[in-house]
């Protein structure tokens, strides 16, 4: 991957803290540069709760994962809590780099014919346009409650959508669903940006970051 101008981010995750720590340590001396560690997983410790829904599991995790990479770490928040701040400063106190936010939704769709949920776990991620709305407010409270450099997404699909998630406070900006249907995706983004700044005459992208704070 190193012959290609881009940066490699490695996404970690685990069911267990033992399990995000063995991983991080299989990365050990690897050339990588950054690091997303994902808290939505299910901890199977905790009755599957969620790792990223309690303040002090985030903190701790954070801590003990950061002892162990040699690159700058994300933390990858949850959006299925009640306070997405709180758990945003505790990922600070952990050490963290930087937060990225948000992950999927949880949602559910019934096979109204065989009368069960379509997905085998009964319950699954919802993406896309539809969380966007959430998305941003979520990442406006963040970036309100910390001082961490955010990475916004959630139903990102043009430039517009991009430039509320910087005006909210993203330093950057992560595109995901849009992909699917139209491999594209990021490049008319970037360009649907430069338009946004060719119209209002931005010089500077962080002319725009968080003027919506």
């Amino acid at each position: 991957m190193r012959q290609y101008d881009t940066k490699i981010i490695v996404n970690l995750c685990g069911k267990t803290l033992e399990d995000y720590i063995a991983v991080a340590q299989d990365f050990d001396g690897v050339d990588i540069d950054l690091f997303e560690l994902n808290i939505s997983c299910p901890n199977i410790k905790a009755g599957g709760m969620a790792m990223g829904t309690d303040p002090a599991m985030t903190e701790t995790i954070t801590r003990e994962i950061k002892k162990r990479v040699n690159a700058p770490l994300i933390i990858k928040l949850s959006p299925n809590v009640t306070d997405i701040a709180q758990i945003a400063k505790a990922a600070e106190a952990g050490g963290a780099d930087g937060i990225s936010l948000i992950n999927t939704l949880l949602g559910m769709k019934i096979d109204i014919h065989r009368r069960k949920p379509v997905l085998g776990n009964g319950y699954g991620g919802l993406s896309g346009p539809a969380i966007k709305p959430v998305a941003v407010r979520m990442v406006h409270q963040v970036a309100k409650a910390v001082k961490l450099p955010i990475i916004g997404m959630g139903g990102i699909a043009t430039g517009e959508d991009a430039i509320e998630f910087i005006m909210a406070g993203a330093t950057a900006v992560a595109v995901g669903m849009a992909n699917f249907t139209n491999p594209r995706a990021t490049m008319d983004i970037l360009d649907g940006i430069n338009r946004y700044m060719d119209m209002y005459n931005v010089k500077n992208i962080s002319e725009l970051r968080g003027a919506a704070l």
